[in-house]
């Protein structure tokens, strides 16, 4: 299959895919707004995709994930193997895929439905692609080492080894890092069985910590509080320990992976 993967200066190129016609105009309607998108070719699935990209040059590509025959993950495991590959956005109402998303080299991962400044960002994104090289694909291997989040309407990925600990916040959880923290729509407890194997520990109904940065425990009035130190910070945290974790915390700080711990 011959790949039309010329490239040129100027207005993007896109190519709109989505098997769902309404969602397909919206974004076509959507992308006409935008100020350096030109061309713009659509197809209603993969195949017709791949049809497009044989006779035209296209720069980036908006991709559906749900789609009938090859889904968006596959079309751009496909487009990543191009001698010159188009940038791929996907487009979706799933939240749960944006990690395989950016493992994949995406650009970006935008939520239906789908708001124009969220576009213009992702456009602006493909336009500074194009004049830099792509960034670090998301690291392999672990599918749980990082966690997609949304900050200032732009998805990006917040490594697990740069969280310090994790606290509850309904059917949220709130990642603390020394960068700040991140509100993510995943359960305390669906974090600690991913994390489990990680060296991360539940301590309390509300709270997940890192075993890396205990420092102690110690005790409070009649309850216990174990020590944290923050990631590239002085600063000490203290989050309580419920009494039935405190003996496996101390077996897993005594008897783990980290030795250097000592009771207060």
């Amino acid at each position: 299959m011959t790949q039309n993967t010329e490239r040129q200066a100027g207005p993007l190129r896109v190519l709109a895919v989505d098997d769902e016609k309404p969602a397909l105009d919206e974004l076509v309607y959507l992308l006409r707004t935008q100020q350096g998108v030109g061309e713009i070719h659509t197809a209603g699935e993969a195949t017709g995709a791949l049809r497009v990209l044989r006779t035209h040059p296209v720069d980036a590509v908006f991709l559906d994930i749900n789609m009938p025959g090859l889904d968006g993950m596959e079309l751009a495991g496909i487009l990543s193997e191009f001698a010159n590959p188009p940038a791929v956005v996907f487009v979706t109402a799933h939240d749960d895929r944006a990690v395989s998303a950016f493992d994949l080299g995406a650009v970006d991962y935008l939520l239906k439905p789908l708001r124009e400044a969220r576009l213009a960002e992702a456009v602006r994104r493909i336009a500074q692609s194009r004049a830099a090289p792509p960034p670090p694909a998301a690291p392999r291997g672990d599918p749980n080492a990082v966690i997609p989040v949304e900050l200032g309407g732009v998805t990006t990925l917040v490594h697990r080894s740069s969280v310090s600990w994790v606290e509850a916040d309904g059917d949220y959880a709130r990642l603390h890092t020394s960068a700040g923290s991140h509100l993510v729509r995943i359960p305390l407890s669906a974090l600690e069985s991913r994390w489990e194997n990680a060296g991360f520990l539940r301590v309390h109904r509300s709270y997940l910590v890192a075993l890396r940065l205990v420092t102690g425990l110690r005790t409070v009035g009649s309850g216990t509080v174990v020590c944290l130190r923050a990631d590239g910070s002085a600063a000490a945290v203290e989050l309580p320990v419920s009494r039935r974790q405190v003996r496996e915390l101390k077996q897993r700080l005594v008897h783990g992976p980290r030795h250097t711990w000592t009771n207060r």
